[in-house]
């Protein structure tokens, strides 16, 4: 099953993510399949940015977003 989730990049105590399309079974900064975009929870204001036509078409593809994936996916408009 694939999963889109937060890649942890990064210095220690800073942070940023990286969104990816995964494998469910791969470990957390392990192998992907895609990049589809980064977040940068530290810089103010937070960072986002989302390739939200490549999102939308690994979600019609059967990918499931984590939660807080999901959370920052409709935030940035690539889903409702």
């Amino acid at each position: 099953m694939l999963k889109i989730r937060l890649r942890r990049m990064g210095a220690k105590k800073a942070p940023f993510y990286r969104i990816v399309v995964a494998d469910s079974r791969a470990p957390r900064d392990g192998a992907f399949v895609e990049e589809l975009g980064y977040y940068n929870p530290l810089s103010n204001p937070v960072e986002l940015t989302v390739n939200n036509e490549h999102a939308a078409e690994w979600i019609k593809k059967g990918a499931q977003p984590t939660d807080t994936v999901r959370a920052l996916l409709k935030k940035s408009g690539a889903i409702e």
